[in-house]
């Protein structure tokens, strides 16, 4: 009779194994064609733009299409698949890709720049002029001023219906 012993932490690690599978399927069933991913992204306010970093490790930009309108941003391209090694494992993502980012606010598609250093693609998005933050000041006294004379106004009003009223 062979002894087993149960080992509980290598068979969490399977568990865990085969759910990170599942749910790597999942996301690649979601996208619209097999074999597509999206690059992540960051975006950052930076008051009058929107900054815009996409992940693209050895990309080209000769590989790229960015297309900005005036609410998204569109970037797809694909990433090309180095000639057939032998490795033991991979995570690596190759293919077409795209990515569509909806914008919080509107902005200038037609002054966006762009920048591609180190597999980072960084697009500089101005906002149109109505949604940038705009700082007015206020000036307390002429408020407190206009304050008091509607509020004697008021009071004279009220004064004089009452007078009229008895």
């Amino acid at each position: 009779m062979t002894i087993r012993y149960w080992q509980p932490f290598r068979e969490i690690e399977t568990l865990r194994r085969q759910l990170d599978q599942v749910f790597d399927e999942i996301t690649h069933s979601q996208s619209d064609a097999p074999g597509t991913w999206g690059p992540a992204i960051e975006m950052q306010d930076d008051g009058d733009n929107l900054i815009l970093k996409a992940q693209l490790p050895s990309v080209e930009g000769k590989d790229l299409d960015v297309q900005v309108t005036r609410d998204s941003v569109a970037i797809a391209g694909d990433r090309p698949q180095p000639p057939e090694q032998n490795y033991l494992h991979s995570e690596f993502r190759y293919g077409k890709f795209q990515r569509v980012i909806n914008l919080p606010v509107a902005v200038q598609n037609d002054q966006v720049s762009a920048n591609l250093t180190n597999g980072i693609l960084t697009l500089t998005l101005p906002k149109v002029t109505e949604a940038r933050n705009r700082v007015f000041k206020v000036n307390l006294g002429e408020l407190s001023e206009a304050a008091t004379q509607t509020l004697e106004a008021s009071t004279d009003s009220v004064m004089e219906n009452s007078s009229s009223q008895s």
